[in-house]
């Protein structure tokens, strides 16, 4: 790394932890409690390939925040970056999705909509039903949650009811007219099946609250409330109930090949009574009890550039 490189990056994660360890995160430190994160990240050259793995672990956490928040260096931002990179990439192997889906709008008023799509083919069948009201759908693969600001649609949060992955964005920066999507999230009882999953049984929302309640395979439930949706993050409150312990209760994934070629780079995170925070770039962080865990980038990537930061914390 250039000096200036690491001035940089010094500024940068300076500024990251601040914007949300002092924000919407900031919680009683002595209530809190810790969850086990394992590191199960492995190296890959290919950049659309999921190689980074870590998991959330806790017999008694009950509820969290996940927030995605824009990376600190987003002002920076000229020209975006979001084509994928199939450079180094054999796709042969991978599950095959499909290009010609077939797309229904099934909830819609004029501040939020729900929009789901059923693809030809998908690694895993669509047969989890999708529930808002008396409607229900099913078949789906990929759902995306759009809301109406400032006269235009902004989608902010997408989910995959077969294999129970989520991602999600604030809304664009006031000189950006778009943001990139980066790591995905799993809530639930994470287990693997070919990949990491969460196998769902039923998924619903409640408009009113903008609530997702989602039952699992392997029993119990969990709700994603949309708390905070702005230009700096987008706020999700987790409450679990009941969930076998033997699983994890959250896993977040992602690409990182180099540090300009990745979705997320670096790891920081706080342990209880903690008087600092610790820092490692993604393969140098080792399994830790963490009371607050961010996974972000502190240089600009080629791939995906605008992708948010992601922010675990507030474990009760």
């Amino acid at each position: 790394m250039t000096m200036f490189r690491a001035m940089l990056a010094g500024v940068l994660v300076a500024g990251a932890l601040t914007a949300f360890s002092g924000g919407a995160m900031a919680a009683d430190q002595s209530k809190e409690l810790s969850v086990e994160v394992k590191n199960k990240s492995e190296r890959e050259i290919c950049a659309e390939k999921d190689n980074v793995a870590l998991e959330l672990s806790s017999p008694v956490v009950k509820h969290m925040t996940v927030q995605a928040v824009h990376p600190s260096y987003i002002g920076m931002i000229v020209a975006d970056r979001y084509a994928p990179d199939f450079t180094s990439c054999d796709m042969n192997t991978d599950p095959v999705f499909g290009t010609d889906a077939k797309r229904v709008t099934f909830f819609e008023t004029p501040e939020m909509w729900l929009t789901g799509y059923a693809y030809p083919s998908f690694w895993r069948p669509g047969t989890v039903p999708v529930k808002v009201g008396n409607r229900v759908e099913t078949g789906l693969h990929f759902v995306q949650f759009w809301i109406r600001h400032k006269e235009r649609a902004e989608e902010v949060l997408v989910f995959y009811p077969p294999d129970g992955y989520w991602r999600a964005r604030p809304l664009p920066p006031a000189h950006l007219n778009w943001s990139a999507y980066g790591s995905s999230f799993l809530i639930g009882p994470v287990e693997t099946q070919i990949r990491p999953i969460v196998d769902l049984k039923e998924i619903s929302f409640d408009p009113d609250k903008k609530l997702f309640t989602l039952s699992f395979k392997r029993g119990g439930s969990a709700t994603i409330a949309i708390k905070i949706i702005d230009q700096d993050r987008i706020v999700l409150d987790v409450d679990y109930k009941d969930i076998p312990k033997n699983y994890p209760l959250a896993a977040l994934r992602s690409m990182y090949v180099t540090q300009t070629n990745n979705d997320m780079a670096e790891v920081a995170w706080r342990t209880k009574d903690g008087t600092q925070w610790k820092e490692a770039p993604i393969f140098s962080f080792t399994d830790a009890a963490v009371t607050e865990l961010w996974a972000g980038r502190l240089v600009p990537s080629r791939h995906n550039l605008s992708a948010p930061d992601m922010v675990f914390g507030n474990f009760r």
